[in-house]
């Protein structure tokens, strides 16, 4: 079952991330850090949960700055 739901595993970080790169005003550069921490983070819960402990790969990968990384999990 566990492998079943690991296959479902969705991340809409990429667009997310994408918009991010091309922001240039920083009102929305704030907001889109706070959505890609957002979506990083339930990706990497979800990885987790699916028996995937490191995440560097993907954190070069998809080229997430460390101000998203810094954001993840903070409310």
């Amino acid at each position: 079952m566990r492998r079943v739901a690991c296959r479902h595993v969705i991340w809409r970080g990429p667009a997310t991330l994408a918009q991010l790169h091309s922001a240039a005003d920083e009102g929305d550069r704030a907001t889109l850090i706070k959505n890609a921490a957002e979506a990083a983070h339930h990706y990497f819960i979800q990885r987790e949960l699916c028996g995937l402990f490191v995440h560097q790969s993907i954190i070069d990968d998809y080229d997430i700055p460390r101000e998203v990384l810094a954001q993840m999990g903070a409310r």
